[in-house]
């Protein structure tokens, strides 16, 4: 995952609606937007606005049933995710280690 790429997955997923329609697609499996918004103070309208910015990122997918469009966790994408945040996570590591040898180094004493 470049990241142009990881840009678009992270700003996805920074807003409460679309994580909690995430949750609900890994926890209950696939699920209609009817499904979806049940219990929901979020009309239908605004959710399929909210999986089609998560369709655009490649987190979720949907087929069709029938009359009924399903939506679907894209669990590849958001193991890329992870992975990409592994990556800055120790590269951040990395960085913080030769500050601290740097800083604490021969001739640094106070």
């Amino acid at each position: 995952m470049g990241p142009g790429s990881a840009a678009a997955v992270f700003g996805a997923l920074g807003d409460q609606t679309r994580l909690r329609l995430l949750a609900r697609l890994s926890s209950g499996g696939p699920a209609s937007i009817a499904r979806l918004s049940e219990r929901s103070q979020v009309t239908r309208q605004a959710i399929t606005k909210h999986l089609e910015v998560l369709s655009e990122a490649g987190l979720v997918r949907d087929d069709w049933r029938g009359r009924e469009r399903v939506w679907r966790l894209a669990p590849r994408r958001l193991a890329e995710a992870r992975a990409y945040l592994e990556l800055v996570s120790r590269q951040w590591d990395d960085a913080l280690d030769r500050l601290k040898r740097y800083v604490e180094g021969p001739g640094r004493s106070e």
